[in-house]
Order: structure tokens, then sequence, then C-alpha cells
């Protein structure tokens, strides 16, 4: 018979990267108490017993422009998801990621109630819109960090912070010659990862310069050969949409990141935690980002750094070329991928992201958050 105290834990995951964390610090508070999940989360989450209240894919939303145009669905999700934990009386609310969507749900569960709020990986105020901080301090007990830079951050606020760690730190690269059977693929060629996104907005903001990219690099050297992952069914069809009647060697497929950059030198990479992935399987990422206009007018009057690619945050200083908006065209990643070629030293600051991403890890997370009861 379990010793172990029960209770009832509110979550809210809108991604697939927010689905694996979660799944993670699920399974290790499994380990300190008897859990019941309620909330929004993905199939690994569910996994562990959590019906989700709508599909987390409602969630899938990012920028300034799409929310706004989401904002009635949006607020009615919100909306449910607060009225079901309070009916459930949970004893925990884990916020992973999205914290535009979840801050406010951090703020409705503190108001008269006891519940203990948790924000799994922390918003980018030390990057932009540092007046978060004061809803952060005041409306949630821990942020559980993924990279140090940010839980120095918090600690030089004095505001409650766990070093997790990230994931990536753990992973390790393809068997080469088991992917070069798996996908039938010449090991003669010069395999190139690109990785457009996750979301249908990122591939219609980020393929078509990439494409011309890819034509470029082709006449340029005819033994590349491209490789594009997708997340899902639907974003492998979007990115189809792009290449019809393009006489170019591309390979998609579904689920395939970590195959496909562990056998390609370079990448070129939408900023994000994807970025970070290709840097650990030292495949040496150009980091882009597009969106429209009017969101980037509205980003880069509040950003607080000058580097946007996670590792280049990691290393303080810009290692892994960095395209933005306007810069972002198929002709400078193309140099940048020449100048990536040609640089003596890439090898060894790949090493150096992947030392920076250890931590405390999940287990000692869970016993950190069994801490604020």
């Amino acid at each position: 018979m379990s010793n172990k105290q029960d209770i009832k834990i509110g979550i809210v995951i809108g991604e697939h990267s927010g689905d694996i964390l979660g799944s993670k610090i699920i399974e290790s508070l499994k380990k300190e108490f008897n859990v019941h999940l309620v909330g929004v989360g993905g199939p690994l989450t569910e996994k562990h017993g959590l019906k989700s209240i709508f599909n987390f894919k409602d969630l899938h939303i990012m920028g300034l422009i799409e929310p706004l145009l989401n904002i009635r669905k949006l607020l009615n999700h919100r909306k449910s998801i607060i009225k079901t934990f309070e009916k459930e009386k949970i004893d925990f609310f884990i916020g992973v990621d999205s914290p535009d969507f979840n801050i406010p749900i951090h703020k409705a569960l503190k108001k008269g109630s006891s519940v203990k709020t948790i924000q799994l990986v922390s918003p980018s105020v030390w990057g932009w819109r540092q007046g978060r901080l004061k809803n952060i301090k005041k409306y949630i007990d821990l942020t559980l960090c993924l990279f140090k830079f940010e839980h120095d951050f918090y600690l030089d606020h004095k505001i409650s912070s766990f070093l997790l760690g990230h994931p990536l730190s753990q992973i390790e690269t393809s068997d080469h010659e088991q992917v070069y059977k798996k996908y039938s693929f010449d090991v003669n060629k010069n395999y190139l990862a690109i990785l457009p996104g996750s979301r249908a907005s990122e591939i219609s903001n980020m393929m078509p310069a990439y494409i011309s990219f890819m034509e470029i690099a082709h006449t340029n050297n005819t033994n590349f050969h491209f490789l594009i992952p997708a997340a899902d069914s639907l974003i492998k069809e979007k990115i189809e949409s792009y290449i019809q009647n393009k006489n170019l060697p591309i390979t998609i497929s579904i689920g395939s990141a970590r195959d496909f950059l562990s056998i390609s030198k370079y990448s070129i990479v939408t900023s994000g935690t994807a970025t970070l992935e290709a840097a650990v399987l030292q495949a040496a990422p150009i980091i882009c980002y597009k969106t429209n206009n009017f969101n980037y007018f509205i980003i880069s009057r509040m950003l607080k750094t000058k580097l946007i690619g996670l590792p280049n945050l990691l290393l303080s200083k810009k290692v892994f070329p960095e395209l933005l908006q306007s810069e972002c065209t198929a002709e400078n990643i193309y140099k940048s991928l020449q100048s990536l070629i040609h640089s003596n030293d890439i090898h060894d600051e790949l090493i150096k992201v992947k030392n920076h991403l250890e931590g405390q890890g999940f287990d000692a997370a869970a016993k950190a958050i069994s801490k604020t009861t």
C-alpha cells in the first residue's frame, strides 16, 4: 500500500516541446505523490492519465497577430480551464511554456485559493517585456528554468527559481549508418538539415526563403541533399505545398529531426528550441527568423538583447549566424553557410553549447515542487 500523498495537478501545455517537458515532470512527480491530472496536454502527457479539456493544438498560436485573430477562442479556452481547475480543487497548477496564455491562469488561481503555481520554462523576460517580472513574482511560486543564465537572472531579481536544465543535455546523435539505412540515403551525399518550424505560420513565413536558398545551394553544389523534418502530417503537407514542381533533392519525414540533424554538419533552423537541438547534435545552425512586418516592428522595440539564438545566448556571443527579417534572404543564408564551412573553431563551440545545458534534473525539480506545499 502506497504512503504517498494524493494530489491533484492542473496542467496546461500548448505545443509539442512542452508536451515532452510536461510528461517528464509528471513522471518525476509520480515518484513523490499519487497524481491525478486535469487540464490540457499532448499525447505524451495523456499517457500519464490526462484527459484534455480540448485539443492542445488549439494553443499552437504564436506572434502578435495570430493571438489577436484568435482572441475569442483563446479567452473562452482559458475561462473553461480556470473554471475546471476551480471545480476540481487542484493542489498545483503547472503552466508549461506559453507564458502569455498561462500567466493569467496563475493570476486567477492565486486569488482566494491555496493553489501552488509552477511555471515550467521561463518567459523570455531576460530578453524582452521585463514588465512581466512583477506578475511572475506575485503570482508564480516557482519557475523551473532550462538555462543557467535564466536562473541567474531570476536570482538577481529575487524571484523564486530552480535550475532544471535542458533535456537536450542528455540527447545523443543517432547512429549514422542506421540513419542512412533507414532512409535509403547515399553515404556520399552532403546532407543539410532544414528546420522551418513546427507551426503553420512559421512554415508560411520561412519556406519561401528556404526554397530559394536550396535552389542556390544546389546550383553551386549538386552533391547537397536537403532534409526537412516535419512535426506532424499537417505540417508535412504544408511544407510539401512549397516544394511542388521543384526539381530539388529533398527528403521530408515526420518526427525525423534527430536523425536528420545527426547526419548533417550544418543546418538552417528557424529560431527557437530547434536551434539548440541542432547545436547539441553537432549540426552547426544558421539561425533564421521572419514574421510579418507589424509583428517584427513591435518585437524589435521590446528586445533587451542583441542575440536571439539560444546557442548564442548560452555562449554570450554570436558564434552562429543570425538572420532576422529583411536579412533572412536566400543569398544571405548561402553566404552564412559558406562562412560556417570555412570556420576552424565551430566544432569546439558546439561542444560548449551542450555543456551549458546541464541542471539539477526533473527528479530534483519534483522534490523542489513538493517543498512548496
